[in-house]
């Protein structure tokens, strides 16, 4: 397998299996549970067999490699890197390697196919349908509740303050759409909620006239979540959010607490994937001569899968 490393404009070839102790190095922190870690490995492997068994190179230059190793795929620390960062980290790395180990060759599939296995950081209690973020409704990532988030995230609650000037630039919106000030409340004068999604998420907003998207007014604004709250405090705009990431699959934070609370690995992805089923790598790869590279693809939402990392 193949992974273009960004930074230093090389290719870095190595076994699937030694792959995935980098992504996990780089996607979750050593310190969580192992059956979280094993979670995230199985997740980490169905990705890019999905890749491998469609022949996609999307998103990496000139097609070099399977993939890159930044959050477009996914987020990986490469062999000499690793080494370094993790000299003194002995029991942390033999613990991602014992997740890698223990989960060998188990990818998720949805009707005999490698699903596109999305995940992010922490969620706001609930995850995203995948066509209430991206445009294309995939049966396996539906709708879930990840009630586990809120008490064990440090990113689950985030407060930011920006300019009114600033605010207004960001939208596009005209310089007396937002007024001056809005007395502390709630900015109700000038935003007003449409629709939520089923994932509690904003799903339609209009902000001093214009109409947004949810996912539109989080990436304006550079915010962590879909999900907030405005407030108008002297003169600035104070906004606070709820989750991390685009919210749709497993969320780590929530496998986390699943595992505190003494579920297994396959047990957290089922929770998280809808009507999902486990293969080896060994059948898929090689099922792909049967069934042709076009049809895996039918399912598979986007190429960016993680987006935030539980890691940052």
């Amino acid at each position: 397998m193949s992974v273009y490393l960004s930074k230093t404009d090389t290719v870095e070839e190595l076994p699937l299996e030694q792959y995935l102790v980098g992504v996990l190095a780089a996607e979750m922190p050593a310190e969580f549970q192992l059956e979280a870690l094993k979670a995230q490995a199985i997740a980490a492997r169905t990705y890019i067999v999905q890749r491998l068994a469609s022949g996609d190179r999307s998103g990496v230059p000139d097609g070099k490699a399977v993939v890159t190793d930044t959050v477009s795929h996914q987020a990986y620390i490469a062999r000499d890197e690793l080494t370094k960062q993790w000299a003194r980290l002995e029991a942390e790395l033999a613990k991602l390697e014992q997740a890698v180990k223990e989960t060998a060759g188990q990818v998720m599939t949805y009707q005999g196919q490698p699903i596109t296995a999305s995940f992010f950081s922490t969620s706001n209690g609930y995850t995203e349908n995948s066509e209430d973020y991206w445009k294309n409704e995939i049966p396996y990532l539906r709708s879930v509740e990840s009630p586990w988030d809120s008490a064990i995230s440090p990113k689950y609650k985030t407060t930011v303050s920006m300019s009114r000037s600033e605010f207004i630039g960001k939208l596009g919106l005209a310089d007396g759409a937002v007024p001056v000030s809005a007395g502390g409340e709630k900015a109700s004068a000038f935003v007003k909620i449409l629709s939520y999604t089923q994932g509690h998420r904003i799903e339609r907003a209009r902000v001093g006239g214009k109409t947004f998207s949810g996912r539109e007014i989080r990436e304006k604004l550079e915010l962590k979540s879909s999900q907030f709250s405005l407030v108008m405090k002297d003169g600035e705009i104070e906004i606070t959010t709820y989750g991390y990431g685009h919210g749709v699959g497993m969320s780590q934070y929530g496998a986390e607490g699943m595992a505190r609370e003494g579920y297994e690995a396959k047990e957290i992805l089922k929770h998280y994937y809808t009507n999902i089923s486990f293969d080896e790598t060994s059948n898929l790869l090689s099922f792909k001569k049967i069934i042709g590279r076009s049809r895996i693809k039918e399912l598979a939402p986007v190429t960016m899968i993680t987006e935030v990392i539980a890691n940052e």
